[in-house]
């Protein structure tokens, strides 16, 4: 594994290469950093060269002005100096929830830097009909409002009330163990609640962008964990971005999470759906 520190506009952006192969960069959900799917990437590295990073402000990834909040657009301009700087050949690209809007705004923003974008349960609540845009983006504000007044703890039930996760209810391969919060996670967390999730509030990628994207170079597939409610905000939003696109669902497995949950199996699905559009390019 090779780290290093990229400068961006605002921000210096560490991020983690290892293994062989086409280029995948994974963008984290949540107050994920570069080595949150460890065990995923592990599994990978033998067929691709992963890109993982720690996004701007959290862990490793200083902001020039600490405590601002980073438009989507800042983010996925991250992302693309990112793989600007390690290929100059379309990447691949596994974007989880917020990490998925970031791919998102990417493809649209930078037209054929990815060749394949898989869109895992997207943050991006303005893909919805009007009514259920209102609803995700006052429940949203709703679990900020609780994260002002009783913090990251009790804010954090509401983060996966929203994202279907119940973890009394939760499977995992027999391997994995569930992180623990530590110091720096429970920053990293704090920082998604005040400012992350602020970004994707403000999001305004919607239809009429998903709609570009339909008629541009990068292959978009859009993907729902096998175990989520369908009846979640980003379950939704994927379905809506594959009826947008004209294309299917990609079911992978777990919920959510099932990046962190199994990755044994996820992997082995992620690598059959990457090889096939490699087939096809």
């Amino acid at each position: 594994m090779t780290t290093a520190l990229l400068d961006t506009a605002g921000a210096r952006i560490h991020h983690q290469v290892q293994g062989s192969g086409p280029v995948l960069l994974i963008a984290q959900s949540g107050e994920g950093d570069a080595d949150r799917s460890a065990d995923l990437v592990a599994r990978l590295v033998d067929r691709y060269t992963v890109v993982t990073y720690d996004r701007r402000g959290l862990s490793r990834s200083p902001l020039d002005r600490p405590g601002t909040t980073p438009t989507v657009e800042e983010h996925a301009d991250d992302a693309h100096r990112l793989l600007a700087a390690l290929t100059d050949r379309p990447a691949l690209m596994l974007g989880c929830s917020l990490g998925a809007l970031i791919g998102l705004q990417l493809a649209h923003d930078h037209p054929g830097q990815l060749g394949t974008l898989i869109a895992h349960e997207p943050a991006a609540p303005r893909l919805l009909p009007a009514g259920e845009c209102t609803g995700t983006l006052t429940a949203l504000a709703g679990i900020q409002e609780v994260f002002h007044r009783d913090g990251w703890q009790a804010a954090l039930r509401g983060v996966m009330a929203a994202t279907g996760i119940d973890p009394a209810r939760q499977e995992r391969e027999p391997e994995v163990r569930p992180a623990p919060f530590g110091p720096e996670r429970e920053a990293n967390f704090a920082s998604f609640l005040a400012h992350d999730l602020t970004t994707l509030r403000r999001s305004t990628f919607g239809l009429a962008e998903a709609g570009a994207l339909a008629a541009g170079p990068t292959r978009v597939v859009p993907a729902i964990g096998l175990a989520t409610d369908p009846t979640v905000y980003s379950y939704r939003c994927a379905e809506v971005l594959a009826e947008r696109l004209g294309t299917g669902l990609l079911r992978l497995p777990g919920g959510h999470n099932g990046n962190l949950t199994h990755p044994r199996a996820f992997a082995a699905r992620l690598d059959e759906a990457l090889a096939e559009t490699l087939q096809t390019s």
